[in-house]
């Protein structure tokens, strides 16, 4: 691990019954940094968050630098929303297992945008995209300074996902964090990360987004044409028309 590395993943492999899910995957990720993972359903992005978790075997090396301090956003909850559970007695137990003062629930209530009204409400009547700005203030309870999120907008519709994605970069830039993002918007990716990790079966590739992220490798790692990448080409081609017209 180098100065200023806050994880370093080397030769990480994981299987699930003689199948391999993640083979020999290796890359660094620095204090700071955004890292977007994508790639197509069962390359194994879900799987690595939880192995970064050390929630489950592997065989490599997963090193986190000393002093890190993890929050995990999931994808979905288990746990059945229709229970009369409030978002604050949600909050609160958390708090309760860290032995953390009640004040610290209002100030993740705070960072995640979480009015009274909301906390006061029964988790199974709130919106999708407040339930998720809930588990947020979940994970930032104990104040971590690395928060891994597994596609936390899978099943919220566009402006709920464009207001909870503000949000990651919000946390981010004023709480300093170093944030690992699972993510199939590729405009999100190149919007808030400088760094991609993309896996797929056949293909790992990472670096900054603009410089791995071509066409042909989406194209090889998704089997078709993306259609961000001619929607983006697009938009780049009407930028240039107009730009002549008005020199």
């Amino acid at each position: 691990m180098t100065k200023g590395n806050i994880l370093s993943v080397q030769a990480l492999s994981i299987q699930f019954k003689q199948r391999s899910v993640i083979h020999d995957l290796s890359f660094d990720v620095d204090d700071g940094d955004s890292l977007a993972i994508i790639g197509p359903n069962g390359a194994g992005k879900s799987v690595l968050l939880k192995a970064l978790l050390g929630l489950l075997p592997y065989q490599g090396e997963i090193r986190w630098s000393p002093g890190v301090r993890l929050g995990y956003v999931p994808q979905k909850v288990a746990a059945d929303r229709q229970m009369p559970l409030r978002v604050y007695d949600l909050l609160a137990a958390k708090a309760d297992v860290l032995k953390l003062p009640r004040t610290s629930i209002d100030a993740v209530a705070k960072m995640a945008g979480l009015t009274s009204e909301v906390l006061s409400s029964s988790i199974g009547i709130i919106s999708g995209g407040q339930f998720q700005k809930a588990l947020i203030a979940f994970a930032l309870l104990g104040k971590p300074n690395v928060l891994l999120f597994d596609e936390p907008t899978a099943s919220l519709d566009e402006m709920a996902e464009e207001k909870v994605y503000e949000l990651v970069e919000r946390l981010q830039r004023e709480q300093r964090l170093t944030v690992l993002l699972v993510s199939h918007d590729l405009g999100i990716v190149y919007r808030a990360a400088n760094k991609v990790l993309c896996l797929s079966k056949d293909k790992v590739c990472f670096g900054p987004p603009r410089e791995v992220l071509t066409p042909a490798t989406l194209e090889a790692m998704y089997s078709a044409p993306p259609k961000f990448f001619l929607h983006r080409q697009r938009e780049e081609a009407e930028s240039s028309r107009k730009a002549a017209e008005h020199d």
